[in-house]
């Protein structure tokens, strides 16, 4: 099957096949045709699979085919929620690439970033809007946009929008967006809460699921090596320089971590870069960029904000720390072993990871391989310390001392600094309105 057998326009084939591509991938080939009849879908799809532009290209030909193809002053046609600053970002430049011969304006909102020039943007009015939820509703409560007439509504990556707890965001979103509209759902998961979500939402819509859920590619090798925890950043950098390896996706569970593993890999001299939630939107555009170019070789990654990172052909992974959710482990390694290239994707585990191991095999039904490297084999009297919160738990110094017994009041007390709410050491789960 061909790009030009699912019913698109010659210009929209044209902008195709500049991008090098002929043949559509499986969501494509399903979700195209439906989108185009004006049905409401629900697309179940994982990164990787060609979904952003299973969505771009129906939705820039039904709003070119629209009866009302004017776009007001201050009115949005087509509106794409994504759950992150890198996702709306990549999103964009595919309505860019694929409308490139049409004549639709597009534009893209995210937060971090100054919010005047987007107002006077947006004043003139954009047929296809592109914008993460929080800085959406910054606009709509400045009454700088106007949703009343959004002919479209996309949800890329429902389910992540659900787990950053943007649900509220959403729902102020919908209630300002007309009855009468196409909307498209995709997800990598279909979880109760996003089933619940859809059922609400879309009207007898066609369900399109082309991913197996929670599985890895062919193309990606997968291996553990166990090590000690406080020889992680020795190995990672001994792996790099001995194999020589020129481009580096590296994961944390935590921002604190991905600062502390760029430091460190630095002073190694291999070049990287972190991107986090609490990274400017210029510092994480500059550290993509870098990584992109072959400037830097390693890019250090927390799960929220490596959502949407498009790298063609990446060819190694590394999982430093596992991640909490099984389910991400999965998203993470899909980063590799694209496009019918081979990719590897290796996990350094230590003993208190075993558990999150374990459910990553039984979330994958597979037992994946282990491989002790000579020189850093753990200790085996190291005992396991629990995980909170995307960290590990800390432990006082000393034991608390009993109070005595004419102690000051407790609203007298020096107040406690609670770890938990420094959020150099949140899990990644801010910074992306």
């Amino acid at each position: 099957m061909l790009f030009d057998s699912l019913g698109l326009r010659a210009e929209l084939i044209t902008a195709v096949s500049k991008k090098g591509y002929a043949t559509p991938t499986s969501i494509q080939a399903e979700s195209i045709p439906l989108i185009l009849q004006g049905r409401d879908l629900m697309g179940g799809a994982q990164t990787g699979t060609g979904k952003t532009a299973s969505f771009t290209l129906p939705v820039l030909q039904r709003l070119m085919e629209s009866g009302d193809a004017k776009t007001k002053a201050g009115t949005v046609r087509a509106l794409i929620l994504t759950p992150t600053r890198e996702l709306a970002a990549q999103v964009a430049e595919s309505v860019s690439d694929y409308g490139q011969h049409v004549p639709l304006s597009s534009f893209v909102i995210f937060g971090g970033v100054n919010i005047n020039p987007q107002k006077q943007t947006l004043r003139k009015g954009v047929d296809i809007l592109v914008a993460t939820p929080g800085r959406l509703l910054d606009h709509v409560s400045q009454n700088t946009v106007d949703l009343s007439s959004v002919e479209i509504l996309v949800l890329d990556e429902a389910d992540r929008m659900l787990d950053m707890g943007f649900i509220r965001d959403i729902k102020k979103v919908l209630a300002v967006l007309p009855k009468q509209k196409q909307t498209l759902l995709f997800s990598a998961t279909f979880s109760p809460d996003i089933k619940k979500l859809a059922n609400g939402l879309l009207k007898t819509p066609a369900l399109v699921e082309v991913a197996k859920e929670n599985s890895a590619s062919e193309l990606v090798s997968q291996v553990i090596h166990p090590v000690d925890k406080k020889r992680k950043h020795t190995l990672l950098s001994f792996l790099i320089g001995s194999n020589n390896w020129k481009q580096v996706l590296v994961f944390t569970r935590t921002k604190h971590s991905a600062n502390k593993l760029t430091e460190r890999l630095n002073k190694d001299g291999i070049t990287a870069a972190a991107i986090h939630g609490n990274k400017s939107q210029g510092a994480r555009t500059k550290a993509l960029a870098n990584f992109k170019s072959n400037d830097i070789r390693v890019l250090v990654a927390t799960d929220i904000a490596a959502r949407g990172l498009d790298i063609d052909q990446l060819p190694h992974v590394v999982n430093f720390e596992l991640p909490n959710v099984p389910e991400d482990y999965v998203h993470r390694i899909g980063r590799t072993g694209r496009a019918g290239t081979e990719g590897e994707a290796i996990s350094l585990v230590c003993v208190d990871e075993l558990k999150l191991l374990k459910g990553i095999e039984r979330l994958i039904k597979s037992d994946l391989k282990k491989v002790t490297l000579d020189g850093y084999e753990p200790d085996p009297t190291i005992k396991p310390e629990p995980i909170q919160n995307g960290r590990h738990k800390q432990h006082s110094k000393k034991p608390a001392a009993k109070a005595a017994p004419h102690s000051k009041p407790k609203s007298a007390r020096p107040k406690r600094r609670n770890n938990q709410n420094n959020s150099a050491h949140r899990p990644d789960n801010f910074g992306n309105r």
